[in-house]
């Protein structure tokens, strides 16, 4: 397989970008108004859950020691390894509480070769994958979202130019501080980054159909229904899924007017 280029990687990311932010906000907001719940103290699924992230704010952007061997290579333009990759997950699983209930991986794997090192890792720790989901959504209606994007730097908070505008023209809502627009959210280069991003999934989407843990999410859908489909394959229907909650934390990170 040939090696996956830097613009891969970031494609890969943008696709996956919008539920990151999805469950770090209700991370925060159940943390917020903890005990709701049916049972005091109880933790539901979703607040039980963390994210690994590859990039900022990850291993990265924390300046661990992987992580300033990560941004050595790709500074110098080169390709992080496998081995360095899953060495920075099984650090977070080995030293970071948070994970200890779950976590979700962002965008990883991309190479069914890293697929299987990830197993073999899980496999020695005595865990093991539960769901890979797969967001399918048609690569015209992506585009056309994506073009319209705009980001918060900082803090990885998105807005959209026609779908959820902020409140003062590319200013963040929240710091005020000024919003960006990627200089390869353009249609042509989103067009032969998805071309790339099919021909390298497919294959891993065949690995985890394989193990029986695959499942595909309609991205394309009401963002009320996605979640609520994303929720479902977590076996929590309910309190995490409620409209309220759902809407208002759609309305923070782009995905609704």
């Amino acid at each position: 397989m040939a090696p996956i280029k830097d613009e891969t990687v970031d494609a890969l990311r943008d696709l996956v970008n919008k539920l990151e932010s999805r469950v770090e906000q209700l991370e925060s907001k159940l943390q917020q108004v903890g005990g709701e719940g049916p049972t005091r103290g109880a933790k539901s699924s979703t607040e039980s859950i963390r994210i690994i992230l590859m990039g900022p704010p990850g291993a990265v952007a924390k300046k661990t020691p992987l992580g300033r061997d990560a941004k050595k290579i790709m500074d110098q333009g080169g390709l992080v390894s496998d081995e360095i990759m899953i060495e920075m997950i099984k650090n977070e699983l080995d030293n970071n509480i948070e994970c200890r209930n779950g976590f979700i991986l962002d965008g990883f794997p991309r190479t069914v070769a890293q697929a299987e090192r990830l197993d073999n890792m899980l496999k020695a720790k005595q865990q093991k994958l539960q769901h890979a989901l797969e967001l399918q959504i048609d690569d015209g209606l992506l585009v056309s979202r994506i073009t319209g994007r705009l980001i918060h730097p900082a803090s990885g908070r998105s807005y959209h130019k026609v779908f959820n505008p902020p409140k003062e023209t590319m200013k963040d809502d929240v710091t005020g501080e000024p919003l960006i627009q990627r200089s390869d959210d353009n249609a042509d280069t989103l067009k032969k980054r998805l071309s790339t991003y099919h021909d390298q999934t497919s294959p891993v989407v065949a690995y985890y159909q394989k193990t029986g843990i695959w499942k595909p999410i309609d991205a394309s859908q009401d963002p009320n229904q996605v979640w609520k489909s994303i929720m479902g394959v977590f076996g929590e229907r309910s309190k995490a899924s409620s409209t309220t909650t759902t809407s208002s934390l759609l309305s923070k990170i782009g995905l609704r007017n």
